[in-house]
């Protein structure tokens, strides 16, 4: 009958299995509260739609009397999107002393500004002085350290140390005509006539 009673009785926990449990108790607090935490304070990532909806309008920053970088850039182009947080924190940093203009390649409306720069990478950073001419151009992923040494010398008027600077792009090919020729095109009547 002893080995009955022994069968049927709860075992009762060593203490290195009480202490066992207890650290994994306390794991799962620390991971769960860490968890809570973490999500609590996760930041989003810096959009190129809403960098381009805060950007200066072309018009006003070739007009104001700042320098201004302009970047064109597109939504699918990942290199524009890897470096979306550094011209976001450029964009702060010198808000008060440079314009910051976003120009989507994907948008027609922006070719004769594309051809005028010869964009054929993005993003494509064109440097303006305060007159509006450009001083300097970088093609592709630039370090942060490279941005803010042309937009110092940019501020200060001076000549830009990364004057022509190359870094990994996206491929971009300038439409050569508007996305509307063709039969919709007023100047193409009778074209369309066959003999």
């Amino acid at each position: 009958m002893a080995s009955d009673s022994q069968i049927n009785s709860p075992d009762k926990p060593t203490s290195g299995a009480r202490l066992r449990n207890f650290l994994i108790a306390i794991v799962a607090i620390a991971l769960s509260v860490a968890l809570i935490l973490g999500l609590r304070t996760e930041t989003t990532t810096v959009s190129l739609t809403k960098l381009d909806e805060q950007s200066t309008p072309l018009e006003i920053a070739l007009t104001n009397g700042k320098p201004s970088l302009v970047e064109f850039y597109a939504n699918w182009c990942t290199v524009c999107q890897k470096m979306a947080p550094t011209i976001a924190a450029l964009e702060t940093e010198y808000a008060d002393k440079l314009n910051v203009v976003m120009l989507n390649v994907d948008n027609s409306k922006w070719l004769p500004e594309m051809l005028r720069y010869r964009v054929d990478g993005i993003p494509h950073f064109v440097f303006l002085n305060q007159n509006g001419e450009s001083v300097a151009q970088a093609i592709g992923d630039q370090p942060q350290t490279i941005m803010t040494s042309n937009i110092e010398a940019l501020v200060a008027n001076s000549s830009l140390p990364y004057a022509q600077t190359t870094g990994e792009v996206s491929k971009f090919s300038v439409p050569v005509t508007s996305p509307n020729s063709g039969k919709d095109d007023p100047r193409s009547h009778g074209s369309q006539v066959v003999n």
